[in-house]
């Protein structure tokens, strides 16, 4: 299966625009969160991906919450958190938020470490772990070199060695990338990235 994936888009169009197009090629598209802005314009920055035909899994970010996401999410797309689904025998597992809580505010949708723990615990048999947040250690670093990645998620990514962890959220770290054991985990951005499954 050959997955297109992506996060913190940020409503930024011209990004949009190109995983649109490259959408096309793809078996599946995933995107891991931070569609909008301060929890504003959520149906707008869905709107940005008219135009992917392909199945399409979204993970709600710390900019938007599931709810919202929920309300704006494309007809037939697959909203996770806390929830898995299964793809051409492929079973994604979602966890959105900050995890663990951000400095940013009451807008900014977070998560606990033990709420996102508990949550982790369904991921079990995931191919596919896809997390709004890093895992503690990998590619979670701000700019300042302080590590804010999440315990819960990496604690995850060690029991459960699924063959991707995909996040975003640390907009420093794009484009980096690590190995927990055998999963590979990949800190996105908005631009087009490819993987097999």
């Amino acid at each position: 299966m050959k997955i297109l994936a992506f996060s913190d888009l940020h409503m930024a169009r011209a990004r949009a625009e190109d995983i649109v197009a490259a959408s096309r090629v793809a078996d599946l598209v995933i995107g891991a969160g931070d569609f909008c802005n301060m929890r504003k314009g959520i149906a707008e920055a869905m709107g940005l991906l008219d135009g992917i035909e392909k199945p399409l899994v979204l993970v709600p970010g710390n900019n938007e919450s599931l709810e919202e996401l929920q309300m704006a999410a494309p007809e037939g797309a697959h909203v996770l958190h806390g929830t898995s689904v299964e793809i051409v025998g492929v079973t994604i597992f979602g966890i959105g938020g900050g995890i663990p809580v951000t400095p940013f505010g009451a807008w900014s949708w977070d998560l606990t470490e033990d709420e996102a723990e508990e949550m982790l615990q369904r991921s079990f048999g995931a191919d596919v772990l896809v997390s709004h947040s890093p895992p503690k250690g990998i590619a979670d670093r701000t700019a300042d070199g302080i590590s804010v990645g999440s315990v819960a998620v990496r604690i995850a990514a060690e029991w459960v060695q699924p063959r991707l962890l995909l996040c975003g959220h640390i907009h420093d770290c794009w484009g980096e990338e690590g190995m927990i054991e055998e999963t590979l985990v990949k800190n996105l951005g908005p631009t087009v990235n490819w993987f097999e499954v």
